[in-house]
């Protein structure tokens, strides 16, 4: 096939498409599915003659107008990063729990004014899992050496491996006071944008500890800044903001109960390295006719 890719040139990805027998051009309209690495900002103008548009991101919410107002099929990288996002959010949650942040801030020996609040992974805790996909499977994975229990929730409500308890996201809110700590993986939708805010804030424990490795708008911003500031909750790990970028001198940036990293789960070297293998697997099953194994469903916006 002859593929292009837009507004950036990734040359791993080129040699590696070019060595399955892919050709690279210049011209969209020369082309028949395109790599686009860009923000909405950047995305073309979409001829009716290009087959798909590969995304090298998981999340695709804002590109949805985009593709309700293409023809054009797209696929996203669903999958690529389960193991870093993974990785990622026990990251944000252990230097929540052993007080990382504070310890760095204060520059001193604080031992006893870092007395915890909540407790750690190992002590008969229990983890949600919200939004228990790729990313929430390599997630139970890495967590079964803690021990703690861990709740899966999903669309379905269908047993997830590896889970103790599977609950289906129209009962979440039976699962906010249960949990000790939550890992938010939900896709962005209308349904799940500010899912948590005040409300199940104050449902949870005031022990509890939220990580958000999914997407920014799912937490709302103020009612967490409020939530820590009145310990409403004990913690937040974040890797994704909104807004995002979270703006100098937001007050999440000095708060000790609040660890923060920009957008680092899915590094761009490891983009590099995985979405030319991913995007041969689309561009195979697009030739044969077949449904993408990442294929975007535009209506559903994921």
């Amino acid at each position: 096939m002859k593929f292009t890719m837009q507004p950036n040139s990734w040359d791993k990805v080129r040699k590696t498409l070019e060595e399955a027998g892919h050709e690279l051009v210049d011209d969209i309209a020369d082309a028949e599915c395109m790599l686009f690495n860009g923000t909405p900002d950047e995305l073309p103008e979409i001829p009716e003659s290009l087959g798909f548009v590969q995304l090298h991101l998981a999340g695709v919410d804002a590109f949805v107008d985009q593709m309700k107002n293409s023809s054009t099929r797209w696929a996203n990288a669903a999958g690529l990063y389960d193991k870093t996002v993974a990785e990622s959010a026990i990251a944000l949650l252990l230097a929540q729990l052993h007080a990382h942040k504070p310890s760095t801030q204060a520059a001193t020996w604080l031992q006893k004014e870092l007395e915890p609040k909540t407790r750690f992974l190992s002590d008969d805790s229990t983890v949600a899992i919200i939004g228990a996909g790729g990313i929430g499977q390599e997630l139970i994975s890495m967590l079964k050496g803690f021990g703690p229990e861990i709740i899966a929730v999903n669309r379905s409500g269908n047993p997830v491996d590896g889970a103790d308890e599977t609950v289906p996201s129209t009962e979440l809110d039976s699962v906010w006071p249960r949990a000790d700590f939550f890992v938010l993986l939900m896709p962005l939708t209308d349904e799940t944008h500010h899912i948590v805010d005040a409300d199940a804030f104050a449902k949870m424990k005031d022990s509890a500890v939220v990580v958000n490795v999914g997407r920014g708008p799912l937490v709302n911003t103020d009612d967490l800044v409020d939530a820590l500031r009145n310990g409403v909750i004990a913690g937040a790990g974040l890797d994704v903001t909104e807004p995002e970028p979270l703006p100098d001198g937001h007050p999440l940036w000095e708060m000790s109960e609040c660890v923060i990293t920009p957008h680092l789960a899915n590094p761009l070297y490891s983009v590099h390295d995985r979405i030319g293998a991913h995007m041969l697997k689309n561009m195979e099953a697009f030739a044969n006719g077949e449904t993408m194994p990442t294929e975007v469903d535009v209506e559903a916006g994921y």
